[in-house]
Protein backbone atom coordinates (compact mmCIF):
# COMPACT_ATOMS: atom_id res chain seq x y z
CA UNK A 1 0.00 0.00 0.00
CA UNK A 2 2.53 2.19 0.47
CA UNK A 3 2.99 5.02 -1.94
CA UNK A 4 5.55 7.34 -0.85
CA UNK A 5 9.06 7.77 1.58
CA UNK A 6 7.43 10.02 4.45
CA UNK A 7 9.22 13.33 4.57
CA UNK A 8 12.05 14.20 6.94
CA UNK A 9 9.88 16.29 9.32
CA UNK A 10 12.18 17.10 12.46
CA UNK A 11 10.85 14.79 14.68
CA UNK A 12 10.86 17.44 17.93
CA UNK A 13 8.64 20.60 17.33
CA UNK A 14 8.01 23.58 18.86
CA UNK A 15 4.01 23.99 19.29
CA UNK A 16 2.49 27.51 19.16
CA UNK A 17 -1.14 26.81 19.53
CA UNK A 18 -2.54 28.63 23.12
CA UNK A 19 0.65 31.08 23.04
CA UNK A 20 -0.38 34.74 23.71
CA UNK A 21 0.57 36.93 20.94
CA UNK A 22 2.60 39.40 23.30
CA UNK A 23 4.78 36.57 24.28
CA UNK A 24 4.96 34.58 20.86
CA UNK A 25 7.87 36.87 19.09
CA UNK A 26 10.28 36.53 21.88
CA UNK A 27 9.52 32.64 22.52
CA UNK A 28 9.80 31.49 19.36
CA UNK A 29 13.12 33.39 19.07
CA UNK A 30 14.30 31.56 22.41
CA UNK A 31 13.28 28.29 20.85
CA UNK A 32 15.29 28.51 17.68
CA UNK A 33 18.08 29.61 20.15
CA UNK A 34 17.61 26.59 22.42
CA UNK A 35 18.01 24.38 19.11
CA UNK A 36 14.07 23.90 17.83
CA UNK A 37 13.53 23.86 13.78
CA UNK A 38 10.30 22.78 13.30
CA UNK A 39 7.71 25.29 14.04
CA UNK A 40 3.85 24.77 14.44
CA UNK A 41 1.29 27.18 13.39
CA UNK A 42 -2.05 27.88 12.29
CA UNK A 43 -4.06 30.80 11.52
CA UNK A 44 -6.42 29.89 13.84
CA UNK A 45 -3.91 30.57 17.41
CA UNK A 46 -4.36 34.28 16.21
CA UNK A 47 -0.40 34.95 17.15
CA UNK A 48 1.09 34.31 13.35
CA UNK A 49 2.45 38.00 13.12
CA UNK A 50 4.04 37.42 16.31
CA UNK A 51 5.49 34.33 15.27
CA UNK A 52 6.99 35.76 12.02
CA UNK A 53 8.28 38.77 13.92
CA UNK A 54 10.42 35.68 16.28
CA UNK A 55 11.28 34.32 13.27
CA UNK A 56 12.58 36.85 11.30
CA UNK A 57 14.87 37.85 14.10
CA UNK A 58 16.26 34.61 14.48
CA UNK A 59 17.29 34.39 10.87
CA UNK A 60 18.43 37.87 11.01
CA UNK A 61 20.53 37.31 14.23
CA UNK A 62 22.04 34.29 12.53
CA UNK A 63 20.75 31.71 14.66
CA UNK A 64 20.10 29.41 11.80
CA UNK A 65 19.24 30.07 7.73
CA UNK A 66 15.48 29.61 6.29
CA UNK A 67 16.58 26.20 4.81
CA UNK A 68 17.15 24.81 8.46
CA UNK A 69 13.41 25.29 9.52
CA UNK A 70 10.16 22.97 9.00
CA UNK A 71 7.52 25.79 9.32
CA UNK A 72 4.31 24.31 9.34
CA UNK A 73 0.38 26.22 9.12
CA UNK A 74 -2.78 25.21 8.72
CA UNK A 75 -5.90 26.15 6.33
CA UNK A 76 -8.65 27.43 8.49
CA UNK A 77 -12.57 26.25 8.52
CA UNK A 78 -14.02 28.92 7.07
CA UNK A 79 -11.38 29.25 4.09
CA UNK A 80 -12.73 26.04 2.68
CA UNK A 81 -14.08 26.94 -0.58
CA UNK A 82 -11.57 26.69 -3.62
CA UNK A 83 -11.36 30.78 -4.29
CA UNK A 84 -10.41 31.40 -0.30
CA UNK A 85 -7.91 28.69 -0.11
CA UNK A 86 -5.23 30.76 -2.12
CA UNK A 87 -5.91 34.41 -0.04
CA UNK A 88 -5.84 32.16 3.06
CA UNK A 89 -2.32 30.92 2.74
CA UNK A 90 -1.32 34.32 1.12
CA UNK A 91 -2.37 36.23 4.72
CA UNK A 92 -0.60 33.37 6.67
CA UNK A 93 2.71 34.09 4.34
CA UNK A 94 2.48 38.11 4.73
CA UNK A 95 2.18 37.06 8.61
CA UNK A 96 5.43 34.64 8.94
CA UNK A 97 7.28 36.92 6.66
CA UNK A 98 7.78 34.11 4.35
CA UNK A 99 7.97 33.12 0.43
CA UNK A 100 7.02 29.63 1.06
CA UNK A 101 5.72 27.13 3.73
CA UNK A 102 7.01 23.49 3.93
CA UNK A 103 4.27 22.16 5.16
CA UNK A 104 0.44 23.44 4.83
CA UNK A 105 -2.69 21.50 6.27
CA UNK A 106 -5.99 21.66 6.22
CA UNK A 107 -7.16 21.76 9.69
CA UNK A 108 -10.18 20.23 10.53
CA UNK A 109 -12.37 18.24 7.78
CA UNK A 110 -14.77 20.97 8.79
CA UNK A 111 -16.29 23.34 6.18
CA UNK A 112 -17.35 27.27 7.74
CA UNK A 113 -19.27 29.88 5.84
CA UNK A 114 -16.60 32.34 5.00
CA UNK A 115 -15.67 35.14 6.96
CA UNK A 116 -13.80 38.22 5.07
CA UNK A 117 -10.13 39.40 6.59
CA UNK A 118 -11.62 42.94 7.21
CA UNK A 119 -14.56 41.56 9.31
CA UNK A 120 -12.38 39.15 11.55
CA UNK A 121 -9.28 37.28 11.51
CA UNK A 122 -8.93 35.24 12.97
CA UNK A 123 -12.39 34.01 12.32
CA UNK A 124 -12.65 31.66 14.69
CA UNK A 125 -15.72 29.19 14.66
CA UNK A 126 -18.55 31.31 15.59
CA UNK A 127 -19.95 33.21 11.83
CA UNK A 128 -21.57 36.31 13.71
CA UNK A 129 -20.53 36.64 17.82
CA UNK A 130 -22.81 39.44 17.62
CA UNK A 131 -26.28 37.48 16.96
CA UNK A 132 -28.47 36.60 19.47
CA UNK A 133 -27.59 32.96 19.47
CA UNK A 134 -24.01 32.47 18.23
CA UNK A 135 -23.34 29.44 15.88
CA UNK A 136 -20.96 27.80 13.81
CA UNK A 137 -22.62 27.78 9.82
CA UNK A 138 -21.42 25.09 7.66
CA UNK A 139 -20.84 25.64 4.34
CA UNK A 140 -21.50 23.10 1.40
CA UNK A 141 -17.94 22.10 0.62
CA UNK A 142 -16.04 19.19 -0.08
CA UNK A 143 -12.86 18.08 0.66
CA UNK A 144 -11.61 16.90 -2.60
CA UNK A 145 -12.76 20.55 -3.82
CA UNK A 146 -10.40 22.08 -0.69
CA UNK A 147 -7.91 19.62 -1.28
CA UNK A 148 -7.39 20.33 -4.90
CA UNK A 149 -7.33 24.05 -4.28
CA UNK A 150 -4.59 23.00 -1.78
CA UNK A 151 -2.68 21.10 -4.70
CA UNK A 152 -3.14 24.57 -6.79
CA UNK A 153 -0.86 25.99 -4.03
CA UNK A 154 1.86 23.47 -4.14
CA UNK A 155 2.15 23.25 -7.86
CA UNK A 156 2.88 26.96 -7.59
CA UNK A 157 5.46 26.19 -5.30
CA UNK A 158 4.01 28.16 -2.32
CA UNK A 159 3.89 25.20 0.07
CA UNK A 160 6.93 22.64 -0.12
CA UNK A 161 4.20 19.48 1.41
CA UNK A 162 0.44 19.61 1.68
CA UNK A 163 -0.82 17.35 4.51
CA UNK A 164 -3.96 16.64 6.62
CA UNK A 165 -4.73 17.11 10.56
CA UNK A 166 -7.94 15.85 12.71
CA UNK A 167 -8.58 13.11 9.94
CA UNK A 168 -9.78 10.03 10.59
CA UNK A 169 -8.91 6.59 8.57
CA UNK A 170 -12.12 6.81 6.37
CA UNK A 171 -11.35 10.33 5.57
CA UNK A 172 -7.70 9.34 4.87
CA UNK A 173 -8.57 5.86 2.52
CA UNK A 174 -10.62 8.81 0.61
CA UNK A 175 -8.30 11.24 0.41
CA UNK A 176 -5.76 8.78 -0.99
CA UNK A 177 -8.21 7.44 -3.77
CA UNK A 178 -8.77 11.21 -5.15
CA UNK A 179 -6.03 13.10 -4.44
CA UNK A 180 -3.37 14.36 -7.17
CA UNK A 181 -0.65 15.32 -5.29
CA UNK A 182 -0.32 13.03 -2.11
CA UNK A 183 -0.30 14.60 1.22
CA UNK A 184 2.77 14.27 3.39
CA UNK A 185 1.77 14.26 6.62
CA UNK A 186 -0.71 13.61 8.80
CA UNK A 187 -1.12 15.33 12.45
CA UNK A 188 -3.83 14.07 14.81
CA UNK A 189 -3.96 13.96 18.29
CA UNK A 190 -2.16 11.16 20.15
CA UNK A 191 -0.17 10.59 23.79
CA UNK A 192 -0.41 7.33 25.99
CA UNK A 193 -4.30 8.19 26.77
CA UNK A 194 -4.65 8.29 22.67
CA UNK A 195 -2.35 5.78 21.13
CA UNK A 196 -4.57 6.08 17.83
CA UNK A 197 -2.10 2.80 16.95
CA UNK A 198 -4.35 1.88 13.60
CA UNK A 199 -4.93 5.43 12.20
CA UNK A 200 -0.86 6.28 12.72
CA UNK A 201 0.05 2.18 10.96
CA UNK A 202 -2.58 3.23 8.48
CA UNK A 203 -0.78 6.54 7.68
CA UNK A 204 2.34 4.93 7.66
CA UNK A 205 0.98 2.43 5.41
CA UNK A 206 0.07 4.93 3.00
CA UNK A 207 3.50 7.04 3.31
CA UNK A 208 2.25 9.54 5.58
CA UNK A 209 4.78 11.13 7.96
CA UNK A 210 2.37 11.20 11.55
CA UNK A 211 2.46 14.35 14.21
CA UNK A 212 1.23 14.39 17.43
CA UNK A 213 -0.51 17.47 18.58
CA UNK A 214 -0.78 17.58 22.31
CA UNK A 215 1.56 14.81 22.72
CA UNK A 216 1.44 15.55 27.04
CA UNK A 217 -2.04 14.92 27.12
CA UNK A 218 -4.46 16.78 29.30
CA UNK A 219 -2.55 20.04 29.81
CA UNK A 220 -3.13 22.30 27.50
CA UNK A 221 -7.12 21.66 28.09
CA UNK A 222 -7.64 21.73 31.82
CA UNK A 223 -8.19 25.50 31.77
CA UNK A 224 -10.50 25.42 28.70
CA UNK A 225 -12.94 22.85 31.06
CA UNK A 226 -12.09 19.95 28.12
CA UNK A 227 -10.17 17.54 30.68
CA UNK A 228 -10.42 17.00 34.22
CA UNK A 229 -7.81 17.15 37.03
CA UNK A 230 -7.16 13.12 37.23
CA UNK A 231 -6.69 12.85 33.08
CA UNK A 232 -3.39 13.80 33.64
CA UNK A 233 -0.52 11.71 31.46
CA UNK A 234 2.12 13.36 33.59
CA UNK A 235 0.56 12.00 37.13
CA UNK A 236 0.16 8.85 35.40
CA UNK A 237 1.58 5.94 38.50
CA UNK A 238 3.21 4.46 35.52
CA UNK A 239 4.94 7.17 33.34
CA UNK A 240 5.97 8.23 37.27
CA UNK A 241 7.56 4.89 37.64
CA UNK A 242 9.12 4.98 34.17
CA UNK A 243 10.63 8.43 34.68
CA UNK A 244 12.35 7.86 37.84
CA UNK A 245 14.03 4.36 36.32
CA UNK A 246 15.18 6.44 33.89
CA UNK A 247 16.02 9.40 35.55
CA UNK A 248 14.24 11.37 33.45
CA UNK A 249 11.39 13.72 34.24
CA UNK A 250 7.24 12.76 33.05
CA UNK A 251 7.83 15.05 30.24
CA UNK A 252 10.99 13.48 28.74
CA UNK A 253 9.53 10.09 28.95
CA UNK A 254 6.08 10.45 27.16
CA UNK A 255 7.80 12.63 24.12
CA UNK A 256 10.14 9.96 24.12
CA UNK A 257 7.94 7.00 23.94
CA UNK A 258 5.92 9.62 20.93
CA UNK A 259 9.20 9.88 19.19
CA UNK A 260 10.46 6.19 19.35
CA UNK A 261 6.77 4.96 18.01
CA UNK A 262 7.80 6.94 15.07
CA UNK A 263 5.78 10.20 15.27
CA UNK A 264 7.14 13.59 15.60
CA UNK A 265 5.57 16.13 18.09
CA UNK A 266 5.15 19.51 18.41
CA UNK A 267 5.25 20.53 22.18
CA UNK A 268 4.75 24.40 23.67
CA UNK A 269 6.67 26.13 26.56
CA UNK A 270 8.22 29.60 27.10
CA UNK A 271 10.26 28.66 29.68
CA UNK A 272 14.21 28.53 28.39
CA UNK A 273 14.33 25.85 30.69
CA UNK A 274 11.33 23.76 30.00
CA UNK A 275 12.46 24.25 25.60
CA UNK A 276 15.37 22.45 26.78
CA UNK A 277 14.11 19.76 29.14
CA UNK A 278 11.69 19.07 25.95
CA UNK A 279 14.51 18.87 23.64
CA UNK A 280 16.58 16.17 25.42
CA UNK A 281 13.75 13.16 24.84
CA UNK A 282 16.03 12.83 21.77
CA UNK A 283 18.84 11.62 23.67
CA UNK A 284 18.05 8.75 25.72
CA UNK A 285 15.84 5.24 24.87
CA UNK A 286 12.87 3.32 26.11
CA UNK A 287 13.24 -0.49 26.06
CA UNK A 288 10.77 -2.33 25.19
CA UNK A 289 9.14 -2.83 28.32
CA UNK A 290 8.39 0.53 29.49
CA UNK A 291 7.20 1.40 25.78
CA UNK A 292 4.89 -1.44 26.28
CA UNK A 293 3.70 -0.22 29.24
CA UNK A 294 3.19 3.37 28.04
CA UNK A 295 1.21 2.26 25.40
CA UNK A 296 -0.52 -0.15 27.43
CA UNK A 297 -2.54 3.42 28.93
CA UNK A 298 -4.68 3.48 25.83
CA UNK A 299 -7.92 4.74 27.25
CA UNK A 300 -9.35 6.13 23.81
CA UNK A 301 -9.38 9.55 25.71
CA UNK A 302 -9.47 12.24 23.31
CA UNK A 303 -9.18 15.83 24.72
CA UNK A 304 -10.03 17.79 21.36
CA UNK A 305 -13.36 16.60 20.13
CA UNK A 306 -15.05 18.51 17.71
CA UNK A 307 -18.60 16.40 18.51
CA UNK A 308 -18.04 17.61 22.28
CA UNK A 309 -16.51 21.32 21.89
CA UNK A 310 -18.41 22.58 19.21
CA UNK A 311 -21.84 21.85 20.77
CA UNK A 312 -20.83 23.14 24.40
CA UNK A 313 -18.57 26.56 23.01
CA UNK A 314 -19.83 27.38 19.42
CA UNK A 315 -23.59 26.41 19.75
CA UNK A 316 -23.76 23.34 16.72
CA UNK A 317 -23.25 19.91 17.20
CA UNK A 318 -20.53 18.71 14.58
CA UNK A 319 -18.82 15.49 15.38
CA UNK A 320 -15.92 14.64 13.25
CA UNK A 321 -15.48 10.76 14.82
CA UNK A 322 -18.01 8.17 16.30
Amino acid sequence: MTTQTPVPIPPLGFGLWKLAPEACADAVYEAVKAGYRHFDAACDYGNEAAVGEGLARALGDGLCRREDLWITSKLWNTYHDPEHVPLALERTLADLRLDTLDLYLIHFPIALAYVPFETRYPPEWIFDPETQEPAMVRAPISLQATWAAMEQLQAAGKVRHLGVANYNSGLLHDLMAYAQRSPSVLQIEAHPYLTQDRLIRLAKDYGLAVTAFSPLGAGSYLELGMAEAGEQVLEDPTVLAIAERHGRTPAQVVLRWALQRGTSVVVKSTSPTRMAENLAARDFTLDEDAMAALSGLNRNRRFNDPGAFCEEAFGTFHPIYE
